[in-house]
This record gives C-alpha cells, sequence and structure tokens, in this order.
C-alpha cells in the first residue's frame, strides 16, 4: 500500500474531515450559511462522496469517469430548481477542496513533494472539469425553469427570504436574465390568514381610566398569543395555501401584476399558510386595507438591504408568531417597530435599543419636537390626559392635541393598548 492510499484510508474512515469540510463550506459561503437542518444532510452526503472520490483519483492517478461528471451534472440541476448559485456551489467545491489539501498536509505521513505537485493538479483538473459540466448544466436547467416566468419569479423571491445567493452581484445578474429590476429600497410583506382569537375591539381606541402595567389584567405579561405558541426560529408551520391569493394581492398592491413603478419588479411567493411579497418602497401604504379586503393580517419590514432580505422575512415571520391579538389592530399593519420590539420582548433583539427607539418614536425624536415627546412621556407616566395637563402645566385639550399629533407623527395611537406599550417601551430604551 503506498503513502497516498494509506492517507486516503486515515481520511476516509472517520467523520472528522467530512465534519470540518461541512464546517467550512457553512462559514464560508453566504448561501450556504443560510441552509436548515434539512439540506445540511445532503451537504455532508455529497461531501463524503466527493472526499472518497477525489482521493482515489490522488492515489490511483486517475481521471474522472463519466459516472463522477453525470452526479456533477445531476447536482447542478438540482441546485439550478432549488436555487442555489451555481457560483457558491462551486465555492464550495473550491473551500471543500482547500480542506482537503490541510488536511493532507497534516496527515501522517507526510506527503512528499511529488505526491503534493500530484494532489496539487489533481485538484485543479477535478475543479476545472466540475466547473465546465457544472455551469453548461446549471444554465440550460434554468432557462428551462425561466420558461415558466411566473415560476422563476417565485423561486427568485424564496431564495432572497432563504439567503440563498452568493453576492449582490450574481443575484443582480440573475434578476437580469430574467429581465427584471428588483427594488433598491423596498417593503416585505409577511401576511397570514386573520385568526379571531377574541372578539373583535371597537375600531377607535379609548383613553383608559388607569394605565395598565404589564401582568395587570387586559395586559400580557408577554406578547406570545395563546392560541398559537410561536414555531421555531419564524418558520411558518401553518396549511400551505395556493399560490393564486398573494399573485391577487401583489395584482392588487401593484395595479398591473409583477411590475411596480418605474419599471421595478414586484415578487410575490408562499411559505406555508404565509404570502410574502416584495414590493417597492411606498407601496405599503396601501397594504392595511388591502389586507382588511381579504381577511389577512400582517407585517412589513422597510428600509434593509437587498442582502439583508432573509433577515427581514424572518423580523416580520418572528412578528406574527409572538404579537398578541390587539397589536393587529384592523386599521394597521405590524411594521419594523412592532417587529423590534417583539424580538426585544423575546430575548432575541435584533438591533440596537436607540435604533429601536428611532423605528418607533421616529419624528418625535427631532429637537423641534421635544414637546411632544414631553407630552408623551407625561402620558405614559400619568395614565390619562387630564392628569398629564396638571403635571405639564397645559389645558387637557392642549395636552389631547398633542397626543394627537403624536400619532399622526409616529402612525402609533398613545391610546391604544398595544401602540402605548410600544411607544413606553422605546422611550424607555432610547433614553
Amino acid at each position: 500500500m503506498n503513502d497516498r492510499e494509506r492517507i486516503r484510508q486515515d481520511l476516509t474512515a472517520t467523520p472528522r474531515v467530512v465534519d470540518a469540510i461541512v464546517d467550512a463550506v457553512h462559514a464560508q459561503v453566504p448561501a450556504y450559511a443560510a441552509l436548515d437542518d434539512r439540506r445540511l444532510p445532503e451537504v455532508r452526503a455529497i461531501a463524503g462522496w466527493a472526499l472518497d472520490r477525489l482521493l482515489h483519483l490522488w492515489a490511483t492517478d486517475g481521471a474522472m469517469e463519466q459516472a463522477d461528471l453525470r452526479r456533477f451534472r445531476g447536482i447542478a440541476a438540482a441546485r439550478a430548481a432549488d436555487g442555489r448559485p451555481v457560483q457558491a456551489v462551486l465555492r464550495a467545491y473550491r473551500v471543500a477542496a482547500t480542506v482537503i489539501a490541510d488536511e493532507i498536509a497534516l496527515g501522517t505521513p507526510r506527503p512528499t513533494a511529488e505526491d503534493a505537485f500530484a494532489l496539487t493538479r489533481m485538484l485543479l483538473t477535478a475543479l476545472d472539469t466540475l466547473a465546465e459540466e457544472m455551469a453548461g448544466t446549471y444554465a440550460a436547467a434554468n432557462e428551462d425553469l425561466a420558461g415558466d416566468r411566473d415560476r422563476a419569479l417565485r423561486l427568485l423571491l424564496d431564495d432572497l427570504i432563504a439567503g440563498r445567493h452568493a453576492s449582490i452581484g450574481a443575484l443582480t445578474g440573475r434578476a437580469t436574465r430574467l429581465g427584471v429590476q428588483l427594488p433598491d429600497t423596498y417593503c416585505l410583506l409577511v401576511a397570514e390568514p386573520a385568526v379571531l382569537v377574541e372578539a373583535i375591539e371597537p375600531a377607535g381606541p379609548t383613553e383608559p381610566a388607569e394605565p395598565l402595567q404589564p401582568g395587570q389584567p387586559g395586559q400580557p405579561v408577554h406578547p406570545g398569543r395563546a392560541s398559537a405558541p410561536p414555531s421555531p426560529a419564524g418558520v411558518d408551520t401553518g396549511p400551505a395555501v395556493p399560490g393564486e391569493p398573494a399573485d391577487e394581492l401583489l395584482a392588487a398592491l401593484t395595479g398591473h401584476g409583477s411590475a411596480g413603478p418605474s419599471d421595478i419588479t414586484a415578487l410575490a411567493t408562499v411559505r406555508g399558510s404565509r404570502l410574502v411579497l416584495l414590493l417597492p418602497a411606498g407601496a405599503e401604504a396601501a397594504v392595511p386595507a388591502a389586507l382588511r379586503a381579504r381577511a389577512l393580517r400582517g407585517c412589513a419590514i422597510c428600509g434593509e438591504s437587498l442582502e439583508r432580505i432573509a433577515v427581514a422575512h424572518r423580523l416580520a415571520a418572528d412578528a406574527l408568531d409572538t404579537a398578541p391579538a390587539h397589536a393587529h389592530h384592523p386599521a394597521r399593519l405590524l411594521t419594523d417597530g412592532d417587529a423590534q420590539v417583539l424580538a426585544l420582548l423575546a430575548g432575541r433583539p435584533a438591533t440596537t435599543p436607540d435604533q429601536i427607539a428611532r423605528l418607533v418614536l421616529g419624528p418625535l425624536l427631532h429637537p423641534g419636537r421635544r414637546h411632544l415627546l414631553d407630552a408623551l412621556t407625561a402620558y405614559l407616566d400619568t395614565g390619562s390626559a387630564n392628569a398629564a395637563a396638571r403635571r405639564l402645566g397645559l389645558h387637557p385639550q392642549s395636552l389631547r392635541y398633542r397626543l394627537r399629533r403624536i400619532g399622526d407623527l409616529t402612525g402609533r395611537d398613545p391610546r391604544d393598548p398595544w401602540q402605548r406599550l410600544t411607544l413606553d417601551i422605546a422611550r424607555t430604551i432610547g433614553h
């Protein structure tokens, strides 16, 4: 038995090397970092097969066979179908080759110079061959998928919200091939059927006589819905729904299907029981009415960059998982601020306290509106307009006018229980 074969047997006899390959790919290739536990076993199986085949080629000075090429072509076609970019797949193989080379260099016996040159030649040849085979098959499979334009666009959004893209450049190239232009500034809407957990409250909030504190009747200790426990990591586990409601909602919000203002493309897909729409910025103004008309409720995240759409989707999905029933006021849509407050209450803060304060309080933080922030603080502390007016030396009507201005500027009525809670948290952590 020569040294190469001895090294091959040593490295393939333990799962440690395969684990090192999978860990390196998961850490270094963004498209693989987003893969969940359902997909990682497939990655591990492919890594184990590739490790065995490459080391066999090195030990025998062999060349790839047709069976190897067919397997690589099959992998490329599968990646085209699930939307993982071919650039990311090829980069994963380069990362794996680096791990294999490092393991051989550290192994016993140490490879000779001749063996090291043979290893380098084999890896370069193999990477070149599989790149050519996989790129061609991937392109052909993509063209077949693109023939069904609606499906291709849904797959594009599926990949965005799952984080399956190698880079913004690769994403832009894919969009260009599909003839679409993604919005630089967007609104990601996640919507689901409204569940009537309790009787519908009056549309107009009324001012309570006393403030509700956490733990008192009418105010939940935490924001979780008793009727629907949050699913793991924001993954919607409800029954799957067809794509037609998402397409219909998209058409209603954009006016003419998938093309948004200035030829910006809006996209729609379905995740379990939830509709997911990528809309141009500004489209969110029409969302509450559209959701009410369809007995839906939702959460919209705006302002994240395209490479963070997966983060925005997770934030919105988690918000729908954990928001109490009274947060879904019929006239409102859960926003970035609501989602960030819910993440904070769930012990999973996704941003800094200052940023949460800016999202919720917004214009009230301007120095010229300090009087409005003071009015809000007095109202939250005392629980009534009359008591707040006395504290500030104002007429009660002047205090109520300021509360209305706060609602106009922030979109949050301080008299509404959920909005009062978000405003209270924001002003507290923002200090």
